[in-house]
């Protein structure tokens, strides 16, 4: 039985096993447990990272827009955001060109990279709250599904002081045939933990993002924490299928808890 995608029947076991009538009372009770027996973690949690785990989309957006500002085109950070982040790289690119009213120049998706990976290297955080809830939650299988590339994730991971926390654990849409919004990803991150689909919690910060993880029948938390999200965002991330919307670490803390069975 599920209320608002939430297993009933685990939190009932949850709390019986805590002594504890509410999911606030559970948490407090998560904090200081023992181990259980009869109790098990059952599922995964599934993180995309740019605007998730790391802060990174208002920063490789700045970097855009002061490249398209470069070739001619006058563009602020909102503006950024508003035409290219999210979108498929071609599309984007194509749109970039309309844009500037010429062709792009051939080493325009190398630049936009190196110019990015470097401002990383001095400018990146956390999303906050990001690094405790990873360590938190070390007792659930657990991996990185994103769109950016591998080179990409491990440099961010290593300025994040995060490198360590996921292993081999770390997957790039350049893995599957199809990227996100298909399931594509998702599926690939699941076989690879070893647990059914409709057991893992995944936490996205893009539309295309839930929709591919409710495409392979994951419950998806969307999460509005990150310094690119603007009025109105949440609502985007509610229409594309997101169960919960989450407005920091502890928001998806809570429902966490309860999907894991506290």
């Amino acid at each position: 039985m599920t209320k608002n995608g939430i297993d009933t029947q685990r939190n009932r076991k949850c709390s019986a096993a805590f002594r504890c009538v509410s999911p606030l009372q559970c948490f407090a009770a998560y904090k200081t447990r023992e181990p259980l027996p009869g109790i098990g973690i059952v599922g995964a949690l599934i993180f995309d990272f740019d605007g998730v785990i790391a802060d990174s989309e208002a920063i490789a957006n700045t970097v855009l827009a002061e490249i398209v500002t470069d070739l001619g085109h006058s563009t602020t950070l909102d503006q950024a955001l508003a035409r290219y982040s999210g979108r498929r790289w071609d599309d984007a690119m194509a749109a970039i060109e309309a844009a500037v009213g010429k062709p792009l120049p051939s080493d325009f998706s190398c630049e936009l990279k190196r110019a990015t990976l470097e401002r990383f290297r001095t400018d990146l955080k956390e999303v906050s709250g990001a690094a405790n809830f990873i360590r938190r939650f070390s007792h659930i299988p657990r991996c990185i599904a994103s769109s950016s590339s591998i080179d990409r994730l491990q440099l961010c991971l290593s300025v994040l002081a995060l490198d360590t926390e996921f292993g081999s654990h770390v997957f790039s849409a350049d893995m599957v045939a199809r990227g996100k919004p298909y399931p594509d990803i998702f599926l690939f991150a699941a076989g690879k933990l070893g647990v059914s689909p409709d057991e893992c919690l995944v936490i996205e910060d893009s539309a295309g993002g839930i929709k591919a993880a409710i495409a392979a029948g994951m419950t998806a938390v969307g999460l509005c924490a990150a310094s690119h999200i603007r009025e109105g965002y949440d609502l985007r991330l509610r229409d594309a299928g997101a169960v919960h919307l989450a407005h920091s670490w502890s928001d998806v803390e809570h429902f966490a808890l309860q999907f894991f069975k506290c």
